[in-house]
């Protein structure tokens, strides 16, 4: 073959490798990063840090993080102030604004575990084991208004979503796993007597249609019986500020998303905190676990 042609066909055959494979690191964005360690996941090689502002990114709020080098986990304690780096890489292409992962690097502990606990106005409340519930109202997916006093003698397992969220690690996960559990429903006796609430924190889109299909969506199911186990509400823009303090929700609105934080808590028969869950570091056999124990408890 002349040798020409070789030259132009490696050439072409070049051009087109580097246009399949884009280097992400080109258009991964970093920021400065501040925050404190609420928690530790070492299996998930992850953290929840309260985070400080990130101007031009997000505001201050809690979030998990995946942490690289994961060895870095080794030096970390809940309590501890760090500085980093925030790594985000989009996806590309069409979603060129939609993020599909985002990471900890550089990670160093500024300031270790102060004993003492925020205390103040300011200060986020936790819920705690043994707290009463307030009576919250929210509309579900039949336009019904429904309150949580309604839901005692029990089990009630509530978690916060969005149904536009793009975030594969928290919503849908959220989603997910109580669609795992909800398969449960009659076959596991820790379940018995349990009843599913998911709840949106966006009103001005969650109507109660857009909820109904999004539940027959994530239960895999057209089955009407389906939210008499498993609800999906949204709580009026007017009490939203009331329910994410109490339950330590962060809810952002953002260029058309929202950022937020998770937030899942098991309630017991009596309406009092059982169990609560700052992040998605929850598996569907701890919520279980948790419902046995409410229910042991109740017995």
């Amino acid at each position: 073959m002349d040798r020409s042609k070789v030259v132009f066909i490696f050439s072409a055959l070049l051009l087109f490798l580097t246009a399949c494979h884009p280097k992400t690191s080109q258009s991964a964005k970093r920021y400065p990063f501040t925050g404190r360690i609420v928690s530790i996941d070492a299996q998930d090689q992850s953290a929840i840090i309260d985070g400080d502002a990130i101007p031009g990114f997000m505001d201050a709020m809690p979030m998990s993080y995946k942490i690289k080098p994961p060895a870095t986990l080794g030096q970390l304690t809940p309590g501890d102030s760090i500085s980093a780096e925030v790594v985000v890489a989009p996806l590309g292409g069409d979603h060129s604004n939609t993020f599909s992962e985002y990471w900890l690097e550089d990670v160093k502990v500024t300031a270790q575990k102060d004993a003492t606990p925020a205390a103040g106005p300011k200060a986020m409340h936790m819920p705690a084991p043994g707290e009463d519930v307030p009576d919250f109202s929210f509309t579900n997916q039949s336009g019904k208004r429904i309150s949580l006093h309604q839901y005692r003698s029990q089990i009630l397992l509530v978690t916060f979503i969005y149904t536009r969220c793009p975030f594969p690690d928290f919503c849908p996960r959220m989603s997910g796993n109580f669609a795992e559990i909800y398969k449960q429903f009659g076959a596991n006796p820790a379940l018995a007597g349990a009843h599913l609430l998911t709840i949106s924190f966006d009103p001005e889109h969650d109507t109660p249609k857009v909820l109904r299909d999004y539940g027959f969506s994530v239960a895999h199911t057209k089955e009407p019986k389906l939210f008499s186990r498993w609800e999906f509400a949204v709580v009026g823009a007017a009490d939203l500020p009331k329910v994410a303090d109490f339950f330590a929700l962060t809810v952002t609105p953002e260029g058309g998303l929202i950022t937020h934080n998770l937030s899942t808590t098991v309630i017991g028969p009596d309406g009092k905190v059982a169990k609560w869950y700052h992040g998605g570091d929850w598996q569907v056999s701890d919520l279980i676990k948790d419902a046995a124990g409410a229910l042991d408890h109740k017995g």
